[in-house]
């Protein structure tokens, strides 16, 4: 009994045709091919480190079988909702990138106006140059906290006078 249990063991091991099973056991559960490999992989070694649990009047194929559906189930548990989709399928149906519309430095200069001379240097240096609130506070010879509290107020003036032109 005990040899015909080892040449069983034996063959679900080296059968090329319960690797199949186990790969689309594993493709069922909507992985990719690499995370169909990996599955597998966690099944065989799973089957091996787990082998003396295997009750020896037992089938082989059951056992082995809720092992894998096990570890397709935590696959999935640790993928969550994530849905892997190659972005090449999807290239030609997908929208081709828009400029976004920007203001015209005449536009840009005009709203910043209305804001004292350090907010709009503040502003023009950091919104519209992209420079950081270090970098400003150096070419204008003010506090990093000064530049943050004139940054803010420029800002909050701009959001008040276009909520005012709504």
């Amino acid at each position: 009994m005990r040899n015909e249990r080892e040449s069983e063991w034996e063959s679900l091991l080296r059968a090329s045709e319960r690797r199949t099973k186990l790969r689309s056991a594993g493709a069922r559960s909507a992985a990719p091919d690499a995370d169909a490999e990996d599955i597998v992989q966690e099944i065989l070694l799973a089957v091996h480190l787990k082998r003396r649990t295997w009750i020896e009047t037992a089938p082989v194929a059951p056992w082995v079988f809720t092992i894998a559906r096990h570890k397709v189930i935590d696959f999935l548990r640790r993928r969550g909702r994530r849905i892997h989709l190659p972005l090449e399928d999807f290239s030609e149906s997908l929208a081709a990138e828009t400029e976004e519309p920007s203001l015209i430095g005449a536009d840009i200069d005009r709203h910043l106006d209305s804001l004292s001379a350090v907010q709009r240097k503040v502003v023009r240096s950091i919104a519209v140059a992209g420079a950081s609130i270090a970098e400003t506070a150096a070419d204008l010879s003010m506090s990093p906290g000064a530049v943050r509290v004139a940054l803010h107020r420029g800002l909050a003036a701009l959001a008040a006078k276009f909520s005012r032109q709504g």
